[in-house]
């Protein structure tokens, strides 16, 4: 009996000792986006509204050149609000000092094109990239950086595929006539590429407006339409071109064409991450940020249902090799 008081009254208990205190939570890396199951039908980053007929939100206007030809092309300016064709452009000036070897060409094939052979992956590279920020000084610098070490990673591929590497540029400011003819409008891209002047349109206003300072979705986007330069450096934009049999370009066989296209960037735009993620201003966690953002669009009649953007991404992200981005011989089922 606790007496102190000497009261004759027992006092109150002693206290509860004091419960020891948790550890703090070891910092864990963000986890993979495709780790579990369900990884195809995770709900889709929020975005601002869809704009109509948009490739995908991340995506743009795919160009088709028509590599070898010099004459005007036989081909609409317009398929379905999504590619655009280079009439009458000297397609012979993009290849003019680029640092590829004289006898390299490209080679007008799809799953027969020498960059899909067993064995060719992108090489690593050292993305060192400037501060994000919204002015367009610091967007031109973020995404010349990202085209350098995207050209500098790709290289070796198109090297050992006996293929040119052509340099491309990337412009922050929408002109309103390029060699593809006239720009589209911003209810139709976010950013697009030109094969004309192997140029990237990424204007200003439209990707902030899309992305806002997210990283992932800004590299996403780039990657993508420098996808569309290593289709079209290869020769597989000019095979894919010889592939459209309606007037304009809207038949569901066109379509087809294009979704196997599109799908394709985004196996291209996969891959480069695969052998850049880790090092220089990549993480692993950006990287993979990168390549799930592939997986937020709606699904579309150009460019594939959801599942399949973001599947083929993640086939360009595992496989590690551009014959995991051979959609020309997929099944159809396999690029709705």
């Amino acid at each position: 009996m606790n007496d102190a008081d000497g009261s004759g009254f027992p006092g109150p208990p002693p206290p509860p000792p004091l419960a020891a205190r948790p550890p703090e939570p070891a910092w864990a890396p963000e986890p993979n986006p495709w780790a579990s199951p369900g990884w195809a039908t995770a709900p889709p980053v929020p975005i601002a509204p869809p704009r109509s007929r948009l490739w995908g939100a991340v995506i743009g206007v795919l160009v088709i050149v028509l590599t070898f030809s010099l004459i005007a092309a036989t081909f609409p300016h317009r398929l379905d609000g999504h590619a655009l064709a280079a009439p009458g452009a000297d397609t012979g000036r993009a290849f003019g000092d680029t640092g590829s070897t004289s006898d390299a060409k490209p080679v007008p094939e799809l799953a027969r094109n020498p960059l899909l052979a067993a064995g060719i992956t992108p090489g690593p590279a050292e993305c060192a990239l400037p501060d994000l920020g919204r002015s367009a000084d610091q967007l031109r610098a973020y995404y010349r950086a990202l085209a350098d070490c995207l050209e500098q990673s790709w290289r070796p591929a198109l090297e050992k595929a006996g293929e040119p590497t052509l340099t491309a540029t990337v412009s922050v400011t929408l002109p309103e006539h390029s060699a593809c003819g006239a720009a589209p409008t911003e209810n139709e891209a976010v950013a697009y590429y030109c094969g004309g002047d192997t140029t990237i349109y990424a204007p200003t206003d439209w990707m902030l407006s899309d992305a806002g300072l997210n990283k992932a979705r800004h590299i996403a986007t780039i990657a993508h339409e420098y996808g569309h330069h290593v289709q079209r450096e290869s020769g597989i934009l000019s095979a894919a071109a010889d592939k459209m049999t309606s007037p304009d370009e809207d038949s569901p066989a066109d379509k087809e064409v294009v979704r196997r296209i599109e799908l394709q960037a985004n196996c291209f735009g996969s891959l480069f991450l695969a052998a850049v993620a880790g090092s220089g201003s990549i993480s692993r966690s950006l990287a993979n940020a990168a390549v799930a953002d592939y997986g937020r669009a709606n699904d579309s009649d150009t460019h594939g249902s959801r599942a399949h953007q973001l599947s083929w991404a993640k086939s360009g992200y595992d496989g590690k090799s551009t014959k995991s981005c051979d959609t020309w011989s997929a099944a159809a089922g396999e690029v709705s």
